[in-house]
């Protein structure tokens, strides 16, 4: 057998390894939505008139892959997906994951699933909305101070039989980009939860700490008495004004905090007698003014013009400075208090809906939802995914979603490159113009100055012809400055060197002539430039 036919059977038995094992997994899965088919009949829309935004069965932006898209800015969406039958998430690992694309990133909004569990008897799917009693809420949540990848679960208080909402303590934040990712919550037995986005732990915490969930699964054992009230005698100044203190005889509570400065003198030209602002001399009375209704008219004063040249207008005042009598008002220094009672707290109590539990009681799930509201759209929702296997999570992660990522990651690479070679060419397309205005502000072009700048300004409107334009520049000024310095006996004649500049601004303004046509025009005019004058017949020459 050849290598090729080895080479051959073994790509053959390789797929058909891959193909058995995403089949495999398949059926390892409790619940999976690829969006591969449309929605409609298998997902249903809330028709709760809160709930505006469209969804849509959608393409993922550079792919062939679908998904569920939320088409509309500004709107609240729901919809939701019944299990086939009640999934028991207590006491097994089980492994929740879906990937989201943020298309237009998230300024606002949330793009999280929340997986319910049984609702009241006679619920409808189309009745779903952000009162519909969920078991676990996770995924991204994105609006002002907020970032971060949720995690709340919800259980019910054996004492009170209230649900109580659980939020995990410092969770992720979410990838700021417009790439696919994909999220990951495992519930393990033994009350571990580990958060993973994009298959790297990014969080890993215990149910049953106090430190980890805010309010903590387990209540806190003792709880304030609110019965209990603060007696009237209570005494909570740590410190009191000494009763035995006295004020000083020499203590003066009546004197300035400052006093007029006997060491200070009149600058020398100070004008006593000039105002600091006078009638401004250029005003005059509107026309339209009626004394009998407006009253009589006063100029508008101005600040006087003879004070801005000496040190002072009007009457000189000593200025002021501190007193170093100044003592203030006299309070008697503070002590020990001899009857202080501390900071008074009510007295702890027995918490009555105190309970402990070896582990979260988890209530099934029933249904998966998505229930949001959001100031973007373009979120693409994709891969759903329940099961109670890791190896089944990790598999689907790489085959449906990492093949993706890569993808968008590397044209985002290529549209930076280009980008950034975008920006460097459009530097330099700016020095050189800007060298080509300085160039035409040298004096001996003043003939031409105001044609070279008009055909600039139109090459830097048109950036498709710029290189035509700066030949075209570079061309009749190293002419004239050639000229000038091959003995500047002879400067070319301005109507000729008119002419060129001329071509380039009608090369500027018929840039949508074909290209033979602006060949032919320029090899014409050039010609009639370059040629000699004709001579005049005679009749010796006949």
């Amino acid at each position: 057998m050849g290598k090729m036919q080895v080479n051959a059977v073994f790509g053959l038995l390789f797929g058909c390894c891959v193909f058995y094992k995403i089949q495999a997994s398949a059926s390892d899965a409790i619940f999976y939505e690829p969006f591969d088919d449309p929605f409609d009949g298998r997902w249903v829309v809330s028709e709760n008139d809160d709930y505006k935004g469209v969804w849509k069965h959608a393409k993922s932006e550079g792919h062939d892959d679908y998904g569920l898209l939320v088409s509309e800015k500004a709107r609240k969406y729901a919809i939701v997906k019944e299990l086939n039958e009640n999934l028991n998430i207590k006491s097994q690992k089980v492994i929740l994951q879906y990937d989201v694309r943020l298309q237009n990133e998230l300024e606002c909004g949330g793009a999280y699933l929340k997986f319910l569990r049984q609702q009241s008897t006679g619920w409808k799917p189309q009745e779903f909305d952000n009162n519909s009693p969920y078991s676990i809420m996770f995924g991204p949540d994105k609006c002002g101070n907020t970032n971060k990848v949720h995690f709340i679960f919800k259980h019910k208080n054996p004492k009170s039989g209230e649900y109580v909402e659980h939020h995990l303590k410092d969770p992720p934040s979410v990838p700021s980009d417009k790439f696919s990712h994909v999220y990951t919550a495992v519930l393990q037995p033994d009350n571990i939860l580990r958060i993973l986005i994009d298959g790297k732990e990014e969080k890993k915490t215990y149910f049953l700490s106090e430190k980890d969930f805010d309010p903590p699964l387990i209540p806190t054992k003792m709880i304030p008495d609110l019965d209990d009230k603060k007696p009237e005698d209570w005494d909570e100044r740590a410190k009191i004004p000494d009763p035995e203190a006295v004020k000083p005889g020499d203590w003066d509570e009546d004197a300035p905090a400052e006093i007029e400065d006997d060491e200070a003198v009149k600058p020398e030209g100070w004008l006593d007698d000039e105002p600091e602002e006078i009638e401004d001399p250029e005003a005059s009375k509107p026309e339209d003014w009626d004394e009998e209704e407006d009253g009589e008219w006063e100029a508008p004063k101005v600040a006087n013009p003879k004070c801005a040249e000496a040190p002072g207008c009007g009457k000189w005042r000593r200025p002021m400075k501190s007193n170093p009598a100044y003592k203030g008002k006299w309070h008697a220094p503070l002590i020990e208090n001899p009857n202080y009672n501390g900071i008074w707290k009510p007295q702890q109590i027995q918490n009555p809906h105190y309970f402990e539990v070896a582990e979260p009681n988890f209530e099934p799930i029933s249904a998966v939802g998505i229930e949001i509201w959001t100031m973007q759209d373009g979120i693409l929702f994709d891969n759903i995914l329940i099961t109670c296997d890791e190896n089944v999570a990790d598999l689907y992660r790489e085959t449906t979603w990492k093949a993706k990522f890569e993808v968008e990651k590397a044209k985002h690479k290529a549209e930076k490159a280009v980008a950034a070679s975008s920006d460097f060419f459009t530097r330099i397309r700016k020095g050189l113009f800007g060298l080509l205005y300085k160039i035409a502000d040298i004096p001996f072009l003043n003939a031409y100055k105001s044609k070279i700048i008009e055909v600039l300004k139109r090459g830097e409107e048109q950036p498709n012809i710029t290189v035509g334009i700066l030949f075209s520049i570079f061309f009749i000024i190293l002419t004239i400055v050639v000229t000038t310095l091959s003995g500047g006996k002879e400067k070319p004649p301005a109507n000729v060197t008119q002419g060129k500049i001329g071509m380039a601004a009608a090369q500027t303004s018929n840039n949508q002539r074909s290209t033979k046509e602006k060949e032919s025009e320029t090899k014409k005019a050039t010609a009639t430039a370059a040629a000699p004058p004709r001579r005049k017949s005679t009749r010796r020459d006949a």
